[in-house]
């Protein structure tokens, strides 16, 4: 049976890569990224679908007065199959900004066909993904089989700047169920040989230093913010490394937790001024057997030494404060399935692995929904100059469906 549905995919190559190109000619920016939202999208892709196969498509419009329509679609479409259980797809409409568009060699909005990619902007993130999950379902009934799982297809917006109108909307409307097979085809590595199950904790600081400013021919005069700031710096960053790098999580790479001191505010403009002020950001991925508040402690303590050491004020501020949650065990029902149907169509089996980075994942195992993250995929989410793959596409639309089929 699934060598059937196989065949009726490559049929559909063109078609699948026809509509890639025809989805990614219409923008959809959220009002954070400057946009009217994802409507637009929204109805083409209603209107693409009505013919699938699908036995319910349902709209989930979250309010948002901030773009035209004062709506944030959310599309969430069935197919039945033999199990009460789901896999549920879940990918994003919405984009990021093209940027410089002198970087790009094409039109980001005129996609374009070139050597087996499609370029334009969300055509790897996450347009081949909204295709290829939606095809699943076109190729099985066209090929007459009826999938073992219902094939649950949400397609949301706004992913790219914190689903609230999107990934959160559609859970709180009650639209995934407690034994939703959940895939997140949103980020992966070399082509697909790695599951995504569990995430790195994220803190960004930021350190404000705040001492006297006066000439530097007279430090006597003054508390210097720069001098102050480079021991608290090189204190913070020694000490972290001696309580923390020596824990390790394998799933990950690397496979401890960093703490990178990175951006450096302007200070003064001038070489014979001593600054007053200086302001220095960490960003350190946490992995989830370092405690979160322990290194929050690391810098508040060396704030309170060095302000007796130099008269100095330390404040400290967590810009972004995102505690991960527990991942997903690598036995669930979801991270076997989808390890079987990858190793089905491709010959390789997934490793499963850890990341640094966030994803729409989080959101599900917070709820206690067991998620896992997965896709072929270059890496250009991004970039300029962003492309699809064809035979990506066309090779996960494969899995999607193998992981809906039983194993005949």
């Amino acid at each position: 049976m699934y060598e059937k549905v196989e065949t009726q995919i490559d049929q559909l190559r063109d078609e699948m890569k026809n509509d890639l190109i025809e989805m990614l000619k219409i923008p959809a920016l959220g009002p954070d990224n400057d946009g009217d939202g994802e409507m637009d999208k929204t109805e083409f892709l209603m209107e693409l679908i009505k013919d699938f196969g699908f036995d319910e498509i349902k709209r989930y419009d979250a309010p948002d007065p901030r773009v035209s329509s004062g709506k944030r679609p959310n599309i969430v479409a069935i197919k039945k199959g033999e199990s009460d259980k789901s896999i549920a797809i879940l990918a994003h409409m919405d984009i990021v900004p093209e940027g410089d568009l002198d970087q790009w060699e094409t039109d980001p909005y005129d996609p374009q066909f070139i050597d087996g990619k499609i370029y334009g902007r969300g055509a790897e993130d996450n347009g081949q993904e909204v295709i290829a999950g939606l095809y699943a379902v076109k190729a099985l009934t066209e090929a007459g089989v009826e999938p073992h799982y219902n094939i649950k297809m949400m397609i949301v917006s706004d992913e790219e700047t914190g689903s609230q109108y999107g990934a959160r909307y559609i859970i709180d409307e009650g639209a995934v169920d407690e034994g939703d097979l959940i895939v997140v085809p949103d980020h992966s590595e070399s082509n697909g040989k790695f599951i995504e199950v569990v995430e790195k904790s994220g803190l960004w600081v930021k350190i404000t230093c705040r001492g006297k400013q006066g000439h530097a021919a007279m430090p006597g005069d003054t508390l210097n913010a720069n001098r102050a700031m480079a021991e608290y710096q090189y204190r913070v960053d020694k000490i972290l490394k001696e309580k923390f790098y020596s824990i390790t999580n394998e799933l990950f790479s690397p496979s401890f937790s960093t703490f990178e001191p990175t951006k450096r505010e302007k200070n003064v403009p001038n070489v014979n001024t001593i600054p007053g002020k200086e302001v220095q950001y960490f960003d350190c991925r946490i992995i989830p057997e370092v405690d979160v508040a322990k290194v929050k402690a690391v810098f508040e303590d060396a704030g309170e030494e060095l302000k007796e050491k130099y008269g100095t004020n330390y404040e400290i501020e967590y810009n972004r404060d995102s505690e991960a949650p527990p991942g997903t065990p690598v036995d669930s029902e979801v991270v076997v399935k989808l390890s079987e149907a990858v190793k089905k169509v491709t010959g390789h089996k997934p490793a499963p692995v850890g990341i640094g980075g966030g994803t729409v994942a989080a959101i599900f195992r917070r709820k206690g929904l067991p998620a896992a993250v997965w896709c072929s995929n270059h890496n250009m989410a991004h970039q300029p100059n962003e492309y699809a793959v064809l035979d990506n596409m066309v090779r996960d639309c494969k899995v999607f469906c193998a992981m809906a089929m039983t194993d005949d």
